[in-house]
């Protein structure tokens, strides 16, 4: 039985990721059939572009189907939305007043009100090149920053870029989910290496050396870790840079959750190991000042020996700048205010909040049966559980299980496929306390009503 609209019956279907590709795929997918008038007598030239449909489970596409099905009995339950990574749900959670201050005083000058610069006002990437240059061995110039209409741009500039003929790029799997799509689109083959939830989400290095060959240009990091929750080593991240010289690729590193790290390890950027193998740092002001509707982020090239320059890998992104759109001027004025003004109390109380938050959800999920939790997060705002089948009944995969939450619950959780882990789920702790451990105790209920009888 299929409901109206194409979606899954609540009362008697299982909604798998199979049902979510499909509908996706029908949602999103021109018909061949559409290049004919009605009367069949004209077939017209065109059609969308197929490689813009959903190259795979997409978030937001997981998201609405699943609100969807959010529970509507009657019994009024509030909708505990623990899939998504923004900030700004948490009341907790405000930026700092300097921002927005900044912001204003930018407005309100009038002197920022034409079209930047392509790479940027000379005092923003001045400003950011030295916020970066704090955490690292040697001084980027205001020549090393480019800056993005948030991280999810800088993505947008730099795989486009790499996508020569034939070339192929290495993703971490589970990922970020954008690395993927983007890739589909611009014709950049992907390859997956894993990352190991039994030794803290290291990465597979003997499956990274395994997958490249002399197509390979580039491989992805992200540190701390989305969605995973950990924070790399220096003596871990300095191997990867290595490995990736002996390959000769280079790193992309995805520091949009730089410095929110609570637990034993120090956040390091990559750029640290850049006289090893040059390395592209994306950044973004979203989740350090929690503000991702801002959209403001930034590409930096860590690249001492001048590798960028010499494989025109630099011209290509100044090139790509132009043929694109700019963050807002004003946004970009505010930047050296911004970073040089906010106080480190409400840097440090956001750490607070979050170590707070990460030890409440640990502690919780260890009571919940079927679910595990094989690391402890230590940074960023989500982490990755996996669902034990063998201890419960009628649910077929994470889909399934995320789908009858949502209707029997009203909680909303991430299945794992949609970030490259079947049959786990992603799970956002950076929500208000109170609403965390309602939601977990909902699950826990749903679990133990899904249980198999001993």
């Amino acid at each position: 039985m299929v409901a109206l609209g194409g979606f899954p019956s609540p009362e008697t279907d299982h909604l798998s990721a199979a049902v979510l590709i499909d509908y996706l795929d029908r949602t999103f997918r021109t018909p061949y059939c559409a290049k004919r008038m009605e009367n069949g007598s004209k077939r017209w030239n065109f059609q969308g572009n197929k490689r813009l449909n959903a190259s795979s489970i997409s978030v937001r596409g997981a998201y609405n189907m699943l609100m969807e099905r959010v529970n509507n009995n009657g019994d009024k339950k509030s909708v505990v939305r623990l899939c998504r990574v923004d900030p700004t749900e948490n009341p907790l959670f405000r930026t700092a007043p300097e921002a927005p201050d900044a912001v204003a005083t930018a407005v309100r000058s009038y002197n920022f009100n034409s079209y930047p610069p392509t790479v940027g006002l000379p005092e923003a990437t001045r400003a950011i090149a030295n916020y970066l240059s704090s955490n690292l061995p040697y001084q980027l110039s205001p020549e090393n920053v480019f800056l993005t209409v948030g991280g999810t741009q800088a993505i947008d500039i730099i795989l486009p870029v790499l996508a020569c003929p034939g070339a192929n790029i290495l993703l971490p799997r589970p990922g970020y989910p954008q690395y993927d799509s983007r890739a589909t689109c611009c014709l950049l083959e992907v390859r997956y290496f894993d990352l190991l939830p039994e030794r803290g989400w290291e990465v597979d290095l003997d499956s990274l050396e395994a997958l490249a060959d002399d197509n390979t240009v580039a491989m992805v990091l992200i540190n701390p870790g989305n969605p995973c929750g950990n924070v790399f080593t220096y003596q871990h991240l300095k191997r990867v840079a290595e490995i990736a010289r002996k390959l000769g690729i280079f790193v992309i590193s995805d520091e949009v959750y730089s410095h929110l790290t609570f637990g034993s390890n120090p956040f390091v950027p990559m750029g640290v190991f850049s006289s090893i193998v040059p390395v592209i740092t994306i950044g973004s002001l979203s989740k350090r000042w929690l503000v991702p509707g801002w959209r403001f982020g930034w590409i930096a090239t860590c690249d001492p020996h001048g590798i960028f320059q010499k494989t025109r890998v630099l011209k290509n992104i100044i090139n790509y700048l132009e043929i694109t759109s700019d963050p807002p001027t004003f946004m970009q004025a505010a930047i050296p205010e911004i970073l040089d003004k906010t106080k480190d109390d409400f840097l440090s109380k956001n750490l607070n909040i979050l170590r707070e938050a990460a030890n409440i959800f640990y502690d919780l999920c260890k009571e919940i049966p079927c679910l595990t939790c094989p690391h402890k997060p230590e940074g960023a705002m989500a982490v990755m559980v996996e669902i034990n089948f063998s201890q419960i009944k009628d649910i077929i995969d994470d889909m399934d299980f995320c789908a009858k939450l949502a209707g029997e619950e009203s909680v909303i959780l991430l299945p794992g496929v949609t970030v490259g882990l079947k049959n786990w789920l992603r799970i956002s702790f950076a929500v208000d306390t109170s609403e965390l451990v309602d939601g977990l105790s909902r699950i826990k209920a749903f679990c133990l009503r899904h249980a198999k009888m001993p």
